[in-house]
C-alpha cells in the first residue's frame, strides 16, 4: 500500500508539480529554441536512500508521485541532443558535428527502446529514462575535458532506476530486462571512468556534480563506493576466478574507505554506513567462494 504525506487543500494551479521556464534554450546542434520544463521546489518528500544512494520519495496526497530524475537533463525537443544542464550550451563545433550527424539515428535508437517519447510534453517516466539513454549516446562524442565517461555512467545509472520504476508501474514490458542492461552499463562506464581518472586520461574531480541522484553529491568517494558495489550486485559471473579478483580488489578499496570514515566527519555520514555495509557483503560472497573451493 502506497503511503501518503497529508497535505493541505490546494487549488489546480498550487498542485503543479512542474512549470515551463520562461529562459529560452538555444540548441547548438540544431539552433533551435525551446523552454525547459523545471520541478517546483516542496513537490517532494525523501525517503529512503537505497545501497545504490539512489533517493526514493514518498507520494504526497497534493501532488503524487515525482520523480526529480525525470526532469535533470536538458533535452532538445527537436533533435533530441541530450546533456547535463551545465554542458548543454557550452560545446565547442568538433562536438556540435557528429551530433547532427547522429540525429537521425539517435531519435531512432531511443523509439526502439521507449514508446513514443515526446520532449515537446510534460515529462513522464518514458521521457526521464529516455533522456538518460540519450545523454548516454550524446556524451560518446564530448571530448575527454568533460568527463564524459563518468557522466554516461551516472546516466546509465540513473536510466535503470527509471526502467525499475517503469517495471513497477508496467510489468511484462521488458523494463526489468532493459534496467539490467543499463545496470551492466553503467557498471562498466564507472570502471572506465576510474581507470580514465588513474591514467591522467579524463578528470573526474573536475565535474562538480558526481551524484549519483541529484539531492546530495558523494564527490570521488561516492564513485568509488559505487563502483565497488555495481562490480558486486551487476558484474558478470560466468568466469568465477576473475570475478573474484574484481571482487577482491573491490574489497580492498571499500577496506580503505572503510579505514578512513571511522577517522574523519568529513565524509558524509551515510555513506559511511553503507561502504561498513558493502564490505561485509564483499567478505561473505568472497568466503563462501573460498569455503565451495574447500568442499
Amino acid at each position: 500500500m502506497v503511503r501518503y504525506v497529508q497535505k493541505p487543500e490546494k487549488d489546480d494551479k498550487e498542485r503543479k508539480v512542474t512549470f515551463i521556464s520562461k529562459e529560452t534554450v538555444h540548441c547548438p546542434v540544431c539552433d533551435s529554441n525551446f523552454h525547459r520544463e523545471e520541478l517546483f521546489s516542496g513537490r517532494v518528500n525523501a525517503g529512503e536512500l537505497t545501497d545504490e544512494l539512489h533517493r526514493t520519495y514518498i507520494p504526497m496526497q497534493a501532488y503524487g508521485e515525482v520523480h526529480p530524475l525525470v526532469y535533470d537533463l536538458t533535452v532538445c525537443p527537436s533533435c533530441w541532443y541530450a546533456a547535463f544542464r551545465s554542458d548543454f550550451a557550452a560545446i565547442p563545433p568538433k562536438v556540435v558535428k557528429p551530433l547532427a550527424d547522429g540525429i537521425e539515428s539517435r531519435i531512432a535508437a531511443a523509439g526502439r527502446i521507449f514508446p513514443s517519447p515526446d520532449f515537446g510534453s510534460p515529462r513522464s517516466l518514458v521521457e526521464g529514462a529516455a533522456s538518460h539513454y540519450l545523454a548516454m549516446q550524446c556524451y560518446e562524442h564530448f571530448t575527454k575535458e568533460y568527463s564524459p565517461a563518468i557522466k554516461q555512467g551516472i546516466s546509465a545509472l540513473r536510466a535503470a532506476w527509471l526502467c525499475g520504476e517503469l517495471d513497477a508501474k508496467e510489468p511484462g514490458q521488458n523494463y526489468a530486462y532493459i534496467a539490467r542492461i543499463f545496470y551492466g552499463k553503467a557498471r562498466f562506464l564507472y570502471r572506465l571512468a576510474l581507470e580514465s581518472e588513474q591514467k591522467g586520461k579524463e578528470s573526474l574531480t573536475a565535474v562538480k556534480w558526481l551524484g549519483p541522484d541529484t539531492d546530495k553529491n558523494y564527490g570521488y568517494e561516492g564513485i568509488l563506493y559505487l563502483h565497488a558495489m555495481l562490480e558486486l550486485k551487476y558484474g558478470p559471473t560466468s568466469d568465477e576466478a576473475k570475478r573474484l579478483e574484481l571482487l577482491t580488489d573491490s574489497k580492498r578499496t571499500v577496506a580503505k574507505m572503510f579505514g578512513l570514515g571511522k577517522k574523519t566527519k568529513a565524509k558524509p555520514g551515510p555513506l559511511v554506513d553503507k561502504v561498513r555495509d558493502l564490505y561485509d557483503k564483499l567478505k561473505a560472497e568472497l568466503r563462501e567462494a573460498d569455503d565451495e573451493d574447500d568442499d
